[in-house]
């Protein structure tokens, strides 16, 4: 979340964020829910003071004046309990209002009001010529028998699938591929539980009890299954209070993710673009606040790196204002070439979160004055490995039904150069 004080210092500046942001939140209650709460919490300490110095008077009282004493102190505390509860009330109100303020924006982020507005900065390697009939890799896959919907449907439900043969070793590669590339870079490699507490899902601005944050929550239970490691690596530092000289801590993280994916998608919702539990490799950074912009430009040139390293062809756009989650201060998206969609479809993103993670998650360092101060956090995806499927499947296919296997990653798949049909 933002600082409070921030916040109120700069009220026009706030308010023209929302607009960009497409955040809906009645500006005139906020403030007058923030100023009920500290009058009631000035009535509240003002009788609690009453009350305690009642308490100290009271042994000095003969038997007769202790019971009128202790006969005000009863209605005193009865006054503090409603309001205590009337502040509970307001306060809960005031907190759900501040939590749906999102992180500032980046000056040279775009404006505008959804996907449409991002801006295309920079494309990379050329779109496949199409001389033969294309299959989408939902028919690919099943051709090669490397990828089974029917059988995710059966067992699971809807949105899940199974992988095998090939498929489970593209997986694997596209993981190891991904690791060893970031452990090379200095990355430390982690493998995270795939749950989280609420809290850590709100520290890290997933509200894990929105509907409209995809979240799969654990019935009577603090828990909910994470949508990206993102959360459990941000959780790991929690309160802690790290030295300026260990950072920037950079880390490789592996977990699966779950997203309800509730919604109507189109087309967009066929096959592995859209599904209820993927693998992912995730960066994510924690650093001095003002190397932050330089490290998210590292970590959008490492998954340039990665993707060119597969040889898809793909674009990088820089996310505009409606379009960012609200921790993001900037976000630029890699949209790898689908032939399928005959358009670009996102693979990857890295955002640069300033200390608005931090702030909650209450990561400090401590600066050259002494002084603490907040952390800045970044994170990445290096290889969301279903929409990468996607990419390599319908990029690599050729005439007769089989599919290359990107050079990078034949040293994980025993040098094996295709996938050939089986039918």
């Amino acid at each position: 979340m933002l600082d409070l004080k921030y916040i109120k210092n700069h009220s026009d500046e706030i308010q023209k964020n929302l607009i960009n942001r497409n955040v809906k939140l009645d500006w005139n209650d906020f403030i007058k829910t923030d100023k009920q709460r500290i009058e009631l919490q000035k009535k509240i300490d003002a009788l609690k003071a009453e009350q305690h110095k009642a308490n100290e008077e009271i042994v000095k009282l003969n038997k007769n004046d202790k019971q009128e004493k202790i006969g005000q102190m009863r209605a005193i505390s009865g006054e503090i309990k409603n309001l205590e509860e009337e502040f509970k009330s307001i306060n809960d109100k005031f907190i759900y209002s501040l939590e749906q303020i999102p992180n500032i924006t980046h000056p040279d982020a775009p404006i505008g009001s959804s996907d449409k507005d991002n801006k295309e900065i920079e494309v990379v390697g050329k779109i496949p010529k199409q001389n033969f009939s294309y299959l989408d890799h939902v028919a690919l896959g099943k051709k090669l028998d490397i990828l089974d919907f029917e059988a995710g449907t059966k067992i699971t439900g809807n949105k899940f699938y199974f992988l095998k043969r090939e498929g489970a070793l593209l997986e694997l590669a596209l993981i190891n591929y991904a690791i060893n590339t970031l452990v090379k870079k200095g990355f430390i490699p982690i493998i995270t539980p795939d749950m989280a507490t609420k809290e850590i899902l709100k520290a890290s601005g997933f509200n894990p009890r929105d509907d409209s944050d995809q979240i799969y929550n654990i019935n009577n239970t603090s828990l909910s299954l994470i949508a990206t490691a993102e959360i459990t690596i941000g959780g790991y530092h929690a309160s802690e209070t790290l030295s300026d000289k260990k950072l920037p801590i950079k880390y490789v993280g592996l977990s699966h993710c779950f997203r309800k994916e509730a919604g109507t998608y189109g087309q967009e919702s066929k096959g592995l673009y859209r599904v209820h539990q993927f693998t992912k490799i995730e960066m994510y950074i924690i650093c001095l606040p003002e190397n932050s912009d330089k490290l998210h430009q590292e970590l959008l040139e490492t998954e340039k790196e990665l993707f060119t390293g597969l040889e898809i062809p793909f674009r990088v756009v820089d996310v505009c204002t409606g379009d960012l989650g609200g921790p993001a201060y900037r976000k630029y998206d890699l949209e790898a070439w689908m032939p399928m969609k005959k358009n670009y479809g996102e693979v990857t993103s890295t955002s640069n979160c300033t200390d608005f993670q931090a702030r909650r998650l209450n990561i400090r360092f401590v600066d050259k004055q002494g002084k603490k101060q907040f952390v800045h956090t970044l994170n990445g995806t290096a290889i969301a490995v279903s929409r990468a499927l996607i990419a390599i499947l319908e990029n690599n296919q050729q005439k007769d039904g089989s599919v290359i296997i990107p050079k990078v990653l034949r040293p994980y798949m025993n040098n094996l150069e295709a996938i050939h049909s089986r039918k």
